[in-house]
């Protein structure tokens, strides 16, 4: 489904915390250590109308991941174009984390997903568990060392078309839950991705290239944002690596 379809629907929904894909619009208190960085396919055979895809080799929790297949066939239509300007970005112009609910935050829902065993206290802090990093494999059991990647950074977002978009919208980006936006991951990965597109920086661990393609190409897609030529070819290599 393409960015105006969705954002249609969100519209429609944005009383309630999420319908059909849209995330809550409620403003939350950011507790994310700062990093600096900021779907239906459209062949509409792999998704679900909420976005969610088969889970594959890999993709652990992220939500809405497309087969390889479904990837290559989004890539293919994504508009390719230079960065655009970076003037009048702020990370404040994507407000993040949203209330969900029970006094969470969009970071708390993260990490309650992708941990095991997660224990939270009464202001919904994850106080235990045990998170693996899928970009370094590292197994973490500390919340305050992992951070909440935005897998298409604000930045590069804002670069390749966020930029025209309201500010509810670029919230809503910010805080999807539905698609494969949002992982937690180690600090110190996602510090060091900051907002490189894929061209720039890949995941050290060569294993998840093939669910990172996939992710950031079907995110792309979603919100209609543009791709360089640089890296719309590491995308087509991260593809390579999938077995099917």
């Amino acid at each position: 489904m393409g960015r105006q379809q969705w954002w249609g629907r969100c519209l429609a929904g944005v009383a309630v915390v999420a319908v059909a894909g849209c995330t809550a619009l409620d403003e939350g208190t950011s507790v994310a250590p700062p990093d600096d960085k900021a779907s239906e396919s459209s062949s509409g055979a792999s998704r679900s109308p909420a976005g969610d895809g088969p889970a594959g080799p890999g993709d652990g929790t992220l939500p809405g991941v497309p087969t390889a297949e479904a990837a290559r066939t989004e890539l293919a239509g994504l508009k390719v174009a230079a960065h655009g300007s970076m003037a009048g970005y702020s990370r404040d112009r994507f407000s993040h984390w949203s209330a969900q609910g029970e006094n969470c935050d969009t970071r708390e829902t993260v990490l309650e997903r992708d941990g095991t065993g997660v224990k939270r206290d009464d202001e919904c802090r994850a106080v235990s568990g045990k998170w693996v990093s899928v970009y370094d494999d590292k197994t973490l059991s500390d919340a305050s060392e992992l951070d909440i990647d935005h897998m298409v950074p604000l930045a590069n977002a804002w670069r390749s078309g966020a930029d025209t978009w309201g500010d509810d919208e670029r919230k809503a980006f910010a805080n999807d839950l539905t698609h494969p936006q949002l992982l937690a991951v180690t600090a110190s990965s996602n510090r060091s991705k900051g907002d490189q597109g894929p061209d720039e920086w890949q995941p050290p661990a060569k294993t998840y290239w093939c669910t990172y393609g996939r992710a950031w190409t079907s995110v792309k897609d979603t919100y209609e944002l543009t791709v360089t030529e640089a890296e719309k070819d590491m995308l087509t290599e991260m593809l390579d690596t999938c077995t099917s």
